[in-house]
């Protein structure tokens, strides 16, 4: 499957950035992080796609082999919560979502094995420039 571009907020990457110095221990799926994050298209805030997985997007995916709906919000690990469908960006479905667009298909592994998975619908609400790690 071919790489998609990946789109991410000049907010975003720094908070991610922030976030990913101030783990003591870097996982499989941070290690994964950090090189979407070098791969990314960084744009500016007023200038990122509206349909651009950022941190607080709500995003409907669909697995591709399977054809189950999953509907999450991805978030910071703070305030994930998998019962509420906040997604935290350090888990591997997460991190593997990030930046992508609808109609984008993504194949990332996951603890389950590797998903296929097709981005549906993106709905961005921009995170506040305060917001704690």
């Amino acid at each position: 499957m071919k790489l998609s571009n990946i789109y991410i907020s000049e907010h975003d990457h720094n908070v991610l950035h922030q976030l990913i110095r101030s783990l003591s221990q870097k996982t499989d799926t941070v290690i994964r992080l950090q090189g979407e994050l070098r791969r990314a298209f960084v744009v500016e805030d007023a200038y990122i796609p509206d349909e651009a997985i950022g941190l607080n997007s709500y995003v409907e995916i669909e697995d591709i082999d399977t054809g189950e709906i999953e509907k999450y919000t991805l978030t910071l690990p703070a305030q994930a919560d998998f019962d509420q469908g906040r997604l935290s960006v350090l888990t591997p479905l997460g991190a593997g979502l990030l930046g992508y667009e609808s109609g984008d298909e993504i194949e990332w592994p996951t603890p389950g094995g590797l998903r296929n998975i097709r981005v549906l619908n993106v709905v961005r609400t921009p995170v506040a420039a305060n917001t704690p790690i």
